[in-house]
């Protein structure tokens, strides 16, 4: 089973977590959802599978680019 990274599509704090480690998501189906400039983005996983790993917590700041979590395929 492959892993792939989830990564933070921009520079904000993680609002809300919608998957738990462990969850069966579908491609597209958003993990998280994160708030930047007043504005909600949601943070979708690019293959279906289950989430393997996340790597914040609802508050956490995060920079475009970093790995918030892994979804195994």
């Amino acid at each position: 089973m492959a892993a792939t990274s989830v990564e933070a599509i921009v520079t904000g704090k993680v609002w809300k977590i919608e998957k738990q480690e462990g969850d069966t998501v579908a491609a597209g189906e958003a993990i998280m959802v994160l708030e930047s400039m007043k504005m909600e983005i949601p943070v979708d996983a690019p293959v279906a599978g289950k989430v393997g790993r996340l790597s914040v917590a609802e508050g956490d700041s995060v920079t475009e680019g970093d790995v918030v979590a892994m979804v195994m395929g």
